[in-house]
């Protein structure tokens, strides 16, 4: 049976899950990527370094993110979301945004001193040292689920 997913079932998965994808588009070119994320007071939260996609989207704002879970073939969920690109430049708001993405990612990390250039590591200091993060969140316009099973 395929259908609809209602708001607490979107608002479940974008909790629950921690990989989407992010499209961004510019100049008739389109690129998607996988990125961790975190769900929080309605809005996206990634961390980036420097590169392509963070280029495109200062460029153009409207961006698309995906999120699914899939158990097969017949039996998964996905939801889409249409949203504005928001570079974070106040500090504070950075420092909780980086918190809640360590908080959301930590307990899937094995060693995380082999993780500074996700602002993950054991020592702070080395967070910034090989990589400048951007913090971003998507502040989300539209959206919609569907599922299977």
């Amino acid at each position: 049976m395929l259908g609809e997913l209602n708001n607490e079932q979107i608002e479940s998965l974008l909790t629950r899950q921690v990989i989407g994808r992010l499209g961004c588009h510019n100049n008739g070119e389109t690129y998607i990527v996988p990125v961790n994320y975190v769900y929080r007071n309605g809005a996206i939260y990634i961390h980036s370094g420097p590169g392509k996609k963070i280029d495109m989207m200062r460029k153009n704002p409207s961006v698309c993110f995906e999120v699914d879970d899939i158990q097969n073939i017949f039996k998964w969920q996905c939801v889409i979301l249409w949203g504005l690109f928001d570079e974070l430049t106040d500090m504070d708001e950075k420092e909780q945004a980086m918190q809640a993405l360590t908080h959301r990612i930590m307990p899937l990390v094995n060693s995380p001193a082999d993780h500074p250039s996700h602002g993950i590591t054991q020592n702070e200091y080395d967070i910034g040292t090989k990589i400048d993060l951007v913090l971003y969140r998507i502040k989300i316009v539209k959206r919609s689920g569907r599922f299977e099973g």
